[in-house]
This record gives C-alpha cells, structure tokens and sequence, in this order.
C-alpha cells in the first residue's frame, strides 16, 4: 500500500512540474532571459521596463512569489513539496522569481514563526507582492563574529522605541524600504537583552553610507540610526527575546536552500559531465584523468550528503522544533563543498579557467560566470557567521568541548 502511495505521489508531483514548468515558460517574457545575471547580481535593485512589470504581475497574481506562503499573506498556498517545485522551475526554465529576497527568504519564514496577526498581514502581503525590499540590521564595527555584543540600542519611552546605534555590511540597504533589526534593549545581560525591531528606512535618523569595494560597486553599507523613533508595535516576539528570534532567522540564512542571496553559480552542469567535456574519457567511458575521477565523485558524494543533511533540518523545522546546531554544521559543510565546486571547475577549465571580462571568441559565459564565482564565494565562509564561530557553536552545543558561557 505504501508503494502505491509514494508511486502515486511521485506521479502527481511529476504532473505538477510539468505543469508548472509550462505555465513559467509561456509567461516569462523574452527579452527578461538576457538580464539573469544582472538580476542576480542587482538584487535587490530589479529591472524597469514593462516586461518586467508584465512578469511581475503574473507571478503576483498566481501566488507564485511565495508559493509556500497561505493565500491570506499574498501567497500560493501550496504544499511544501509542490512549493518546492515551483522554486526550481524558475531555474530549471532559465527565469526568475522576481519577488526573491530577504523579504521572501528570511523575513517572511520569521514572521511566520513569531509575527503576529497584524504584523503578517502588513508585512507578508506587501512582501509576496513585490511591494517591499528589506535588508538585514545585525553586524555592527564592534560586533561580527561575536553578534551577540550588539551595542545598537533602542530605549523604551513610552509609545515608542528610540534606537540609536550603527550597523555594518547591510547588504541592499541602499533600495531596501525597510530593515529588520537587532537592538539592545536591557544592557545588563547579553543574549537575553536584545530584542527584534522592523524598522522604516524612511524614518527621520536612518542615514545609509555605501561601502565601495575593489570591483567599485557598493553591494552593502554602514546604516547609522540616530534618535530614530519606532512604533511599538513593530517588536517582533517579546521584549528581550530577540535572539532566539535571530537564531531562528540565521537558520533559514544558513540552509540556502532558495536563498535571495543567490552564490555565483558558474557552470551549474554535473561536474562529471563537464570534466568529459574538457578532460576527454578513457577507454571505458569515464573522466581519462584518474585522480581528478576520483576526487569529483568524492565531492559529489559530499554534495549529496549535505542535501539529505538539510532535508533532516527542514523536516525537522515542520515537525515543529526550533533552531538547532545542525544549522552551524550545514554552514560550514555548505561553504566548504561550494568552494571545493569551483575550485574543481576552475582545475578542469585549464587555461579557459582565466576569463574574466566579456564572453567573447576566447571565454564562454559560463567559464567566466565560474572564474567570478571562484572568487566571489570564498566570502562564504565568512558572511552569515564564520567558520570558526560555527566550530565554536559545534564544539559547545554538540560535542560538550567548551563550558557554555
């Protein structure tokens, strides 16, 4: 019985990527399939034009943007697993969701969690919409890696909180409408004195200062808040418990699974069937240089590995526990077999692993997109917690290694 059960499903959900990649692939608009790296790269400032608006609105209309999301918030009420597919389809068409962002992928699944009615109706809905862009208020000069040291603080005066304080690599703070925000709220303890404010980036004391790089674009910022007046009612959760809120948050971070901070991808082919591509086979069929055979199948079992890994912690989350320490070992795991990914890439390339600027009649797209990715994904194990505070979190709340603090 459960055989027929799991064919039957198997068949339904097939179905329904069929017909999900159909309805993407007769609704997004031609000239949008030449801007998906620019979009990518842009987030979350988007394209104009009225193709845009015209894809936009369809997948507003169809839920689509948060497929996973309930219909009273905007979205498509879908089941997890039809969810899932409708996010995939968007890549494996060559489109995008053009509601991608924090908003969608970290905001959102907070809210769900700890919001309350009211803030989930505002909130949600203008999310699923496409009608507000968020940014993420946590690093600060004097608290990255330690972010529990936060000194932002928002003081209690009456009707409203008064914030006052500075946050660092706010990515997309320059286009987002609003941020949402860890801030001290009782200086006495650590942990147990921060709390969980929305907060307008048009408020009266927000000032953003981007942050150039090397490449001379400015991803993310300083954002200063000075005497910045917020309602009380955009605390999410209880007072002073903003950072079980943020670890909840950082949880959905660290999966990646369909993240609005998409890695530079590269050559997104099987790494077996790129190296035949390039390396040639031997007799047999199989990659001609044995020792890079053999490290590509360890990496794929690597992968495969961490995607079962991350399958546990999503069912756990529907099972309805909080965050847990998996989140640090799935960081760590993540970053290191992306980075392993392109290094890879890069090796098998050989010299067409050099390119750089436009694709041309020496580089293909998509050795350049690799060689960039090579690069730019090194910064993995740093943002979104670094590797050695995650080891630290591993050595404390897994092994027993350190006393807890």
């Amino acid at each position: 019985m459960n055989v027929m059960v799991d064919v039957e499903d198997t068949r339904r959900l097939e179905a329904f990527r069929a017909e999900a990649e159909a309805w993407i692939k007769a609704n997004f608009p031609e000239s949008l399939k030449s801007k998906l790296e620019e979009y990518y790269q842009n987030m979350p400032r988007y394209p104009d034009g009225p193709d845009w608006a015209l894809w936009k609105e369809r997948v507003r209309d169809k839920g689509w943007g948060t497929p996973g999301w309930p219909r009273d918030y905007g979205g498509g009420g879908l089941p997890t697993p039809e969810a899932r597919i409708v996010l995939q389809a968007f890549t494996d068409c060559s489109a995008f969701n053009p509601m991608i962002g924090m908003g969608t992928s970290l905001l959102g699944p907070t809210l769900l969690e700890y919001g309350n009615e009211e803030q989930k109706k505002l909130h949600l809905t203008r999310v699923s919409r496409g009608e507000v862009r968020w940014c993420q208020g946590y690093s600060e000069p004097g608290a990255g890696s330690d972010l529990a040291g936060l000194q932002t603080k928002a003081e209690d005066k009456g009707d409203h909180y008064l914030v006052n304080g500075q946050k660092i690599w706010t990515s997309g703070s320059r286009f987002a409408d609003w941020c949402f925000c860890l801030v001290r709220t009782d200086p006495k303890v650590k942990q147990d004195g921060i709390s969980f404010l929305l907060i307008d980036m048009k408020t009266p004391g927000v000032e953003v200062r981007p942050i150039r790089t090397i490449s001379g674009e400015s991803p993310f910022s300083e954002v200063f808040f000075t005497d910045v007046v917020v309602p009380k009612e955009n605390l999410v959760g209880k007072l002073n418990k903003g950072w079980t809120i943020a670890k909840r948050l950082l949880q959905f971070e660290r999966n990646a699974t369909n993240t609005a901070r998409r890695q530079l991808a590269g050559d997104t082919r099987p790494l077996d069937v790129v190296a035949k591509e390039y390396i040639g086979t031997d007799e047999k069929g199989r990659i001609a240089d044995p020792d890079l055979r053999q490290r590509i199948i360890k990496h794929m079992m690597e992968f495969r590995s961490l995607k079962l890994m991350q399958q546990r912690m999503l069912d756990e989350t529907k099972a309805g526990q909080g965050p847990s320490e998996f989140t640090s070992v799935a960081k760590n795991a993540r970053a290191r077999i992306q980075q392993e990914r392109e290094e890879l890439l890069v090796e098998i390339f050989g010299q067409q692993g050099l390119g750089w600027g436009a694709a041309g009649d020496q580089f293909k797209q998509e050795e350049i997109d690799t060689t960039r990715a090579f690069f730019s994904n090194k910064a993995m194990t740093i943002f979104s917690g670094t590797t050695e505070v995650q080891n630290n979190i591993i050595a404390k709340r897994m092994l027993g290694l350190l006393d807890h603090q």
